[in-house]
């Protein structure tokens, strides 16, 4: 058995069951193993990075490590923006790369992996060593689900060829370590008790952390006994929104209904939540409330480096839990913030209806994102990138669905139809991605491998034919707009020559009549929706021209 061999079937049996990436003479040999071997459903993608970006969003999916492979140098060296965008994401992930053959320093593709490695945020584990096979592999795996982060495994190519000749069978990481849930000290406990119960306005937001850890019926009994309405952040979106004391999203992409809640809250309660300046707007929300903060981490700086007046290091769904029951223990119960102004304040707050004339032969993006959160099932998930036009669905699109992720990690655009993919492929359940054209544009390649694949996934193109964001912040400073116009082709046209489905809209009909083909049948298929440049999301609104209308 060769080395390359064995790190196979030393992933298969980490529990690996796909892997997403490009074939090169670094990683050529595992990859063919790997099919031989059968259990592993291998993605051949058009782009390493893409690759990764599709394992990104298998591992946020899962919670489960996402594998992707590239071969040496340039292969490597393909992966930077989605390896930062998986480590911002806080995505276990090991990428199977090759590397230059360790007698050779005059290699065409040489490169200091280990650098680059660090360069994008991500751990690396490299082997030096045929016999050291097993244990490289299984540190990868640990350090992606310790770290939670994405781990660069670089395997020399002459090393991969060695001979191995132990046939004890490989032990798997979770050999090395039990996971254990963390539980609250009883001290810092009795604090966030008794700051709780001197509050009247308070406000529970929930993060990934909570979404994680199963707390949706912990938070929303903590809630109903305190009085608080519940609030979310971006990533953890329409989460628990059931609840009829539901504020939306906290920060930047609140509603203007929800606005003036947050601002008077006297008291946060942040489960699973990094309460980050997204979050907090800068501090601007919460300006005189008091903070509790549930996290598992030892401690977590809030926005402008700031700690919560009381942290306790707890699972999201144990500290909860144990909050309210020490509440429940006092008799402690609060109306709070749970009166019928507030809950009539938040009925159908997310609603934008400031006029705003249209483009000739363009859409309203607002009713596009109204249209499909009624014409699509709860059982599609949706996806969104983190352009001008995701600030619209974000904040419009509110129906509870059993996929929901956003793209806002890195600040950057062209990640989200990998990732997209990569959940489908997790799920195997159809799925919305409602994305820029640029965006789109940038991978517009890998809806090739979404036909290979038979994907069930619709891509949204919601394309003014622009950079977005730049097109305002040059309105704004009056220069010209034109130089942020970029044209783009016919995308439903490009999606049939590709052998998906396809169509464009210029009217709302059209969009109806796409839409509800794709339900009918779900598969790879891409709607250009041409959205008029006269309207942008609130949030842009807010930032560029100081309107909240």
């Amino acid at each position: 058995m060769k080395v390359y061999q064995r790190m196979a079937r030393a992933f298969k049996a980490e529990g690996v069951t796909a892997t997403f990436g490009m074939m090169g003479d670094g990683n050529m040999y595992w990859l063919h193993e790997l099919h031989k071997l059968g259990g592993v459903k291998v993605h051949e993608v058009r782009h390493e990075g893409a690759g990764l970006g599709m394992a990104d969003g298998w591992a946020r999916t899962t919670q489960k490590v996402g594998v992707a492979t590239a071969t040496c140098g340039p292969g490597t060296t393909q992966l930077a923006t989605a390896l930062v965008t998986a480590a911002r994401a806080a995505s276990p992930l090991v990428a199977f790369c090759g590397e230059f053959p360790t007698n050779d320093d005059e290699y065409t593709q040489r490169l200091d992996q280990s650098i680059f490695a660090t360069a994008c945020e991500a751990g690396f584990v490299r082997l030096g060593s045929a016999d050291a096979a097993d244990d490289v592999v299984r540190k990868a795996f640990y350090l992606a689900k310790t770290q939670r982060r994405p781990i660069l495994l670089s395997v020399p190519m002459d090393l991969q060829q060695k001979e191995w000749d132990d046939d004890e069978p490989y032990k798997p990481s979770a050999t090395l370590f039990t996971p254990g849930v963390v539980y609250p000290d009883q001290q810092a406990l009795e604090r966030a008790a008794d700051l709780i119960a001197k509050s009247k306005k308070p406000v529970i937001i929930v993060g990934r952390g909570a979404q994680w850890s199963g707390a949706g019926e912990a938070v929303l009994k903590l809630g109903e006994r305190v009085g608080a309405i519940i609030a979310t952040t971006l990533l953890a979106k329409t989460f628990l929104n059931e609840c009829e004391y539901h504020a939306g999203i906290s920060g930047l992409y609140a509603t203007r209904g929800a606005l003036g809640l947050l601002q008077d809250a006297d008291c946060v309660i942040g489960i699973g939540a990094s309460l980050n300046r997204y979050t907090t707007e800068h501090g601007y929300l919460y300006a005189n409330a008091r903070y509790v903060q549930i996290d598992s981490k030892p401690h977590v700086i809030m926005s402008g480096v700031r700690a919560a007046d009381c942290y306790l290091q707890a699972d999201a769904k144990v500290g909860a839990e144990a909050l309210e029951k020490l509440l429940a223990g006092r008799s402690f119960k609060s109306v709070g913030y749970r009166t019928p102004d507030v809950k009539s304040r938040l009925v159908r707050h997310w609603g934008d209806t400031t006029e705003f004339p249209l483009d000739p032969d363009t859409v309203d993006p607002r009713e596009v994102c109204l249209l499909l959160d009624e014409i699509m099932p709860p059982h599609v998930g949706m996806l969104s990138g983190s352009g001008m036009a995701s600030g619209i669905s974000n904040m419009m699109m509110v129906k509870r669905r059993t996929l929901m992720q956003g793209g806002h990690f890195f600040g950057c655009i062209g990640q989200m139809l990998p990732a997209a993919m990569g959940a489908v492929a997790a799920t195997g359940q159809p799925a919305m991605l409602l994305e820029g054209d640029a965006s789109v544009m940038m991978h517009l390649a890998e809806f090739e491998t979404a036909v290979r694949y038979n994907m069930p996934l619709l891509v949204v193109v919601m394309n003014n034919q622009a950079l977005g964001a730049e097109y305002y912040k040059l309105d704004v400073k009056k220069m010209d707009v034109n130089t942020a116009v970029v044209n783009t082709p016919d995308l439903g046209k490009v999606a049939v020559a590709m052998g998906g489905k396809g169509a464009i809209v210029h009217h709302m009909d059209d969009l109806a009549k796409a839409a509800k083909e794709w339900v009918a049948n779900p598969g790879p298929m891409i709607i250009d929706v041409r959205i008029s440049r006269t309207i942008m999301s609130v949030p842009y609104r807010r930032i560029h021209y100081g309107r909240d209308d």
